[in-house]
C-alpha cells in the first residue's frame, strides 16, 4: 500500500511539473527551416542526379543533447536502366569511383551547412550539440569496397559559433566528421 501511495504522489509530482502550456525550446518551425536549407544545399551539389536526396531531411531536438538532422543521399544515380539493364564490371567500377570522389564534396557541403545553421538555432543551449547525419544509399549490385554507409558531422553549438566568428578554417576544425 505504501508503495502504491508513493507511486501515486511521484506521478502526481511529475504531472504537476509538466506544464502543458510550455513551448518547446526549439520550435518545429526552426527545425523545418534548417531541413529546407539542407535539402536545397544537397540537391544543388551535382546536376547529373535528379534523385540525389531520397526523401526530405528530418530534424529533431533532443532536450539536453541538441538538434539532430538526418537525410538519405544517393551520391550517384544508377547507370542501370531499361536501355542498359546489365552492367559490366567496368560500369560498376566507374560508378564506385564516382561515389568515392563525391564523399569529400558532400562532407564539404555539409560542413558549410552546419556552420550556417548554428546561428538559426539560437534557443539551443551553447553546450548542446548540432549534428548532421547523411545515410548513403547503395544498390545490391554495387562493389562496397571502400564505400561509406553513413557520414556524421557533429559539434557543440558554442564551439561552432565561436569558430564561425573566427573564420571558415576554424569552423572546420571544430566539426568532427565520422565516416562509417
Amino acid at each position: 500500500m505504501k508503495r502504491l501511495l508513493l507511486l501515486f504522489f511521484l506521478l502526481l509530482g511529475v504531472a504537476l511539473c509538466a506544464t502543458p502550456g510550455d513551448s518547446p525550446r526549439v520550435s518545429r518551425a526552426m527545425l523545418a527551416t534548417i531541413e529546407k536549407t539542407l535539402d536545397d544545399r544537397v540537391t544543388r551539389l551535382w546536376d547529373d542526379n535528379p534523385f540525389l536526396l531520397l526523401g526530405a531531411t528530418r530534424g529533431v531536438y533532443l532536450e539536453g543533447y541538441g538538434a539532430v538532422f538526418t537525410a538519405e543521399v544517393n551520391l550517384v544515380s544508377s547507370p542501370a536502366g531499361l536501355m542498359h539493364p546489365v552492367l559490366s564490371k567496368e560500369d560498376i567500377e566507374r560508378y564506385r569511383l564516382k561515389k568515392l570522389e563525391r564523399i569529400p564534396q558532400l562532407i564539404k557541403a555539409l560542413r558549410q551547412a552546419l556552420a550556417a545553421s548554428a546561428a538559426s538555432l539560437e534557443t539551443i543551449p551553447p553546450e548542446e550539440q548540432v549534428v548532421f547525419v547523411a545515410f548513403l544509399s547503395h544498390y545490391p549490385w554495387e562493389d562496397p569496397n571502400g564505400l561509406r554507409v553513413q557520414v556524421t558531422l557533429q559539434t557543440q553549438k558554442k564551439k561552432l559559433m565561436e569558430a564561425v566568428r573566427a573564420g571558415a578554417a576554424a569552423a572546420d576544425a571544430v566539426i568532427r566528421v565520422t565516416e562509417n
